[in-house]
């Protein structure tokens, strides 16, 4: 009898556990959507993908060659250096010329976007007149931006190995003399040091009408990563969760310059202004944009093995000054989702409103494996108690899981834009690390079990080389805001899904039809350009705003930007207007935001099915190159137009 009574008793005890256990999962469970939703939801969206051009015979290779101590994980450092921008390099008046590196050949190219013509031959951007030795250097990102303020378009390229190199324009050629000779490359900072760059946006960080630039760097400065030939042990991370012996961190603000066929500019360096940690961290991702409604650009550094951080910009002119925020947790909040607190790997930063209160919230890509590092992509929202930066309080909330974007994969760049104009924001996200054929996830498991104090040291590491496989078969993500407000990922009902193993995304309108197009860099693979046929896009007004004097009034037109058009992309302006249905869309021109993708600096809302004719208020806020604070509001109609600040 008492055998039956145990008996009973274990299998009641059972019972409930699977009950627990059931309850459990479905409490857990994520929201899923029928086939039927689906399949409308992905009826929004097309895409054309088009091979990126490439230049003649070109040699590729698969991976680096790196310092001695870095030989038996040369393919983790192997894993970056694809990057892509999109910008009018050609001054045709649209952003249609695309500034891709691509690691295969280290090569830096300028082209025309595919299936837009052949305005001019694809060429390469190189620093001939400048020390620069490939063997130990190679390019990791483009930048697009009028550095020298004459009206064109400049490129900065930065690298590991040395300091970046702004390509000035010079005095604009016709469109098909449009070639190498048409740049000048020059030091924006001097000195022959070794930099290992692997993000850097630009704005005006204090405030005085100029546009600075941010660079966030990898590996410690004067290190020999890419030296076959060094000597002695290069320095890894020091732990897996607070690495901060990373590269500095350089704020260069804008000195001087001049145009014409000889043009420069001149940047000085801020000192001291960021904390020791801070300026240490291992930087993958950087972006700056004005959280406060000062038209100050905060910034956000997205670090590997460490907190990411979000500073307040307290500047003056010629006097910058940043504070760190830093949230608060609850009794229920992981430590991780405070912001200022996380212990994960920030490789990209994006701004974008998500929850309709007319701030930017930020986005930011994370390891997001299925099977093992299951950390979390960022979403921090905002909660509107903007002032209480002041008190160094973070007003922001961790929210990627409640909207379904907390997971993809292991995440690079990302980027939120409206592609079928509805009015809503998409994000699509460069996923994957290393493409391989024997999976060393175990190892990389092990690695991240082990002891803090051999971190350092890379030859404690694993083996990561050629061959080798980290989630390198993931696709890139494509997240669609479905009707009961959560995100959900239609990359493969979208032809989205091909195994890539991608690092930068650039959006822009090239074609100026109305919708959003973007292209990805693959690294060790063909990139590719995806045209947007959007199949019933609504309306959508796309803003080209210009900084060109000092006064408060605006200049508006439409159409497209005619060649010699005055002024420069107005970094760090902001545009917001109310739809019909009483949305507030808002936007700020991007000087560069992410990792190693740059977009355009147009802006661009989706307006969903108005009419042609219909009239919209745009509020436009912005700084003069005198740095004086200015807004206006203008009535426009959907459309693409010029707006000229001053």
């Amino acid at each position: 009898m008492l055998t039956l009574l145990k008996s009973l008793r274990q299998r009641a005890t059972l019972i409930v556990a699977l009950s627990w256990v059931g309850l459990l999962y479905l409490f857990m469970a994520l929201p899923t959507l029928s086939q039927t939703e689906r399949r409308q939801l992905a009826g929004h969206f097309h895409f054309t993908p088009l091979p990126l051009p490439e230049l003649q015979d070109p040699v590729y290779k698969t991976a680096r060659a790196v310092h001695p101590s870095l030989e038996r994980i040369s393919a983790w450092i192997s894993s970056v250096g694809a990057g892509i921008a999109l910008a009018d390099a050609d001054g045709d008046g649209l952003p249609n010329d695309l500034c891709q590196v691509d690691p295969r050949n280290d090569q830096v190219m300028l082209a025309p976007t595919p299936g837009g013509g052949s305005r001019y031959a694809p060429f390469t951007l190189y620093p001939a007149a400048l020390p620069y030795d490939p063997a130990t250097m190679a390019p990791m990102g483009c930048l697009s931006g009028d550095f020298n303020e004459d009206g064109a378009v400049d490129f900065l390229v930065y690298y590991w190995g040395r300091t970046p190199v702004a390509y000035l324009q010079r005095s604009r050629p016709q469109p098909s003399a449009f070639s190498a000779d048409s740049f000048l490359a020059v030091d924006i900072a001097p000195g022959g040091e070794r930099w290992f760059t692997n993000a850097a946006t630009q704005a005006d960080l204090d405030g005085d009408g100029h546009v600075d630039i941010i660079i966030g760097n990898y590996f410690k400065d004067g290190a020999h990563i890419l030296d076959a030939h060094g000597s002695g042990v290069e320095e890894m991370h020091d732990t897996k969760s607070k690495a901060f012996n990373g590269g500095r961190k350089h704020l260069l603000l804008w000195a001087a310059a001049a145009g014409g066929d000889t043009p420069a500019v001149r940047f000085q360096e801020a000192q001291g202004v960021l904390f020791e940690e801070i300026d240490h961290g291992w930087a993958l991702g950087v972006g700056a944009a004005d959280l406060d409604g000062d038209l100050l650009p905060e910034l956000y550094f997205g670090h590997d093995f460490g907190p990411d951080r979000l500073l307040h910009n307290r500047s003056e002119p010629g006097r910058p000054q940043f504070a760190v925020l830093e949230g608060e947790r609850g009794p229920a909040t992981p430590k991780s989702f405070v912001m200022g607190r996380d212990s994960f790997k920030g490789m990209g930063a994006e701004f974008g409103d998500l929850n309709g209160d007319g701030l930017l919230d930020i986005y930011v890509s994370n390891i997001t494996s299925e099977f093992a590092l299951q950390e979390s992509h960022l979403l921090w929202l905002s909660t509107g108690e903007t002032s209480r930066m002041k008190q160094g309080f973070a007003p922001y909330v961790q929210a990627s899981e409640k909207l379904g974007l907390s997971r993809s994969g292991w995440g690079w760049d990302t980027r939120l834009a409206d592609f079928d104009n509805d009015g809503a924001l998409e994000a699509v996200q460069a996923t994957g690390f290393i493409m391989g054929e024997v999976d060393r996830w175990p190892e990389l498991q092990s690695l991240g079990t082990g002891n803090d104090r051999m971190m350092s040291d890379p030859r404690h590491w694993p083996k990561f080389r050629a061959g080798d496989d980290i989630s390198g078969h993931e696709a890139n993500a494509f997240f669609v805001r479905a009707a009961d407000g959560r995100y959900y990922n239609l990359s493969a009902d979208l032809g989205l899904d091909g195994a890539m193993v991608t690092r930068g995304i650039a959006t822009a309108d090239v074609d100026g039809d109305g919708d959003m197009d973007f292209a990805v860099a693959n690294q060790w693979q063909p990139s590719v350009f995806y045209r947007n046929d959007c199949p019933d896009c609504g309306r959508s007004l796309g803003l080209h705003l210009l900084l060109n004097g000092d006064g408060e009034n605006l200049a508006e037109r439409q159409g497209n930007l005619e060649p010699g058009g005055q002024g420069r992309p107005a970094i760090g302006a902001e545009a917001r207007l109310t739809l019909p249905d009483g949305r507030l869309l808002v936007s700020q021109v991007d000087g560069g935001n992410g990792h190693s993708g740059k977009r355009s600096p147009d802006l661009h809302f989706g307006l969903g099915h108005i009419a042609a004719d219909a009239r919209l208020s745009v509020l436009i806020r912005w700084r003069d190159t005198h740095g004086h604070p200015h807004q206006q509001t203008i009535d426009l109609s959907p459309g693409r137009h010029i707006v000229q600040l001053g």
